[in-house]
């Protein structure tokens, strides 16, 4: 039983309040463990994963949950907003410590339109796109960007839902039809009217993402860029650093910080891009979105980076200062999708680290995931086939993952990535006030074309 005179006496953060109760809350919570704080959980589903490491309230009990905890965060941007603008005007009046991150954040991820306007704002590279809000402005979208393209919901939707390719002229009405309720706010997606987005496709190699941590005092660090292989839109595979991106890794840095500077942002950001080429023919990204939490490209930290993302995470929310995210050992992670493998075979294998969220077995539902991190970088690719052999759902995981140990200067292209890293992992920086097939939602970088110009209009 913890007891007051177990927290020093300067500590004013005892408890954090985590809107959800997820895993992400869960491994959220067991960071916050060692650190000395406890976990609180606004969640309906009282039987969650977090339920493992604190009290669980149901939305019925804000109060309660509200006084219960110190400060707040959040493991889930679809959050509704009006929870945390209650809790961002406790924080404001002094009667809380903080909530984390901050509302803006959480405004502009939930709309995928808010978000890409806020990319090209910022000079951020993204795909073409055109807001739609019916059937007439679907047909001239599809005839500016040029078939095919992706239609989404602005709001609403994940892991690959709220989305339709349209290959062809034949399929615009069948994708209007299934999408059109959310222009209206009648459909299952999203409860408020919200117009649809259409997105151009161009040719990508490799779908990566970085992630960030950002303090209250505007310190910035970066972890590695990862590969990532994705099944019908949900995160199969992950491959940590991303093999040959150090000459990216700038370019990511700058746009995660810049992103992060612009909302004033606490705590764990990720940002998903494309690698594809510019117009003169090199290597160059594109921004896809944003996450404002901790992500599931990031799990392979845990074990894999000195400092986990969910430490990084609690680290800034209680304001203490930023770990170390430097990559200790290149890993693999997978997720573990609808059904449970034997952990005795997923254990007898050399270097796999295996972790449950204590969830019921559901088809494409997440349900575990696994680090693969052997001594030997060269045991890296064997006891992925080992590994993959022993789950009983292999969906994603045929993709092949760009071999270490084939890279004739892996070595010194980890070195390159760490200086690069040096460049903004200790950055006290100034407040400036989805996934789907190989051709990719992708646009030239600099010299874009007429017909992109009027998608970004």
């Amino acid at each position: 039983m913890t007891t007051a005179n177990a927290y020093p006496v300067t500590q004013t953060i005892r408890t954090i309040g985590i809107l959800g109760g997820g895993q992400l809350g869960m491994m959220l919570a067991e960071a916050a463990i060692p650190l000395g704080y406890q976990c609180v959980f606004l969640e309906d589903n009282t039987d969650c994963p977090a339920s493992l490491y604190g009290r669980v309230f149901s939305s019925e009990q804000l109060e309660d949950f509200i006084a219960a905890a110190d400060v707040f965060t959040l493991e889930f941007e679809n959050t509704p907003t009006a929870t945390v603008k209650q809790l961002t005007d406790l924080s404001k009046s002094g009667s809380k410590q903080g909530m984390f991150p901050p509302l803006i954040a959480l405004d502009i991820a939930q709309d995928r339109l808010k978000e890409k306007q806020m990319f090209n704002a910022l000079d951020i590279a993204t795909v073409p796109f055109i807001e739609v809000n019916s059937e007439a402005e679907l047909n001239q979208a599809c005839a500016d960007l040029g078939l095919p393209i992706v239609l989404k919901t602005s709001r609403g939707g994940y892991d690959g839902k709220g989305q339709f390719v349209i290959k062809q002229h034949s399929d615009i009405k069948a994708a209007w039809h299934e999408l059109k309720d959310a222009v209206s706010g009648k459909g299952s997606l999203t409860p408020t009217p919200a117009p649809l987005i259409a997105e151009g496709f161009i040719d990508f190699s490799r779908e990566v993402s970085i992630i960030a941590a950002r303090a209250q005092n505007g310190q910035v660090r970066c972890y590695d860029l990862v590969e990532n292989h994705h099944h019908h839109g949900i995160l199969a595979k992950t491959q940590a650093p991303a093999v040959g991106t150090s000459h990216l890794f700038k370019q990511a840095t700058d746009a995660i910080t810049m992103i992060m500077d612009h909302l004033d942002y606490v705590g764990i950001m990720a940002l998903e891009l494309f690698v594809t080429k510019d117009a003169r023919g090199n290597d160059a990204l594109l921004a896809n979105e944003i996450a404002p939490r901790v992500h599931n490209s990031g799990h392979w930290s845990i074990e894999g980076a000195i400092t986990s993302q969910f430490e990084n995470h609690i680290r800034a929310v209680v304001n203490l200062p930023l770990g170390d995210t430097d990559n200790v050992h290149p890993a693999i992670m997978l997720n573990v999708l609808g059904q449970y493998p034997d952990i005795s075979a997923v254990l007898n294998i050399d270097g796999a680290h295996y972790h449950s969220y204590h969830k019921a077995e559901r088809d494409d539902r997440k349900i575990a995931h696994i680090t693969l991190m052997p001594n030997d970088v060269a045991d890296l690719e064997p006891a992925l086939t080992k590994l993959v052999a022993v789950l009983p759902n292999k969906v994603g995981l045929d993709k092949k993952t760009t071999a270490i140990n084939s890279q004739p200067k892996t070595e010194d292209d980890l070195a390159n990535a760490k200086k690069s890293k040096t460049d903004v992992k200790n950055k006290t920086s100034s407040v400036n006030n989805d996934n789907q097939q190989k051709e990719a939602q992708v646009a030239p970088i600099k010299e874009t074309s007429t017909k992109a110009d009027k998608a970004k209009k």
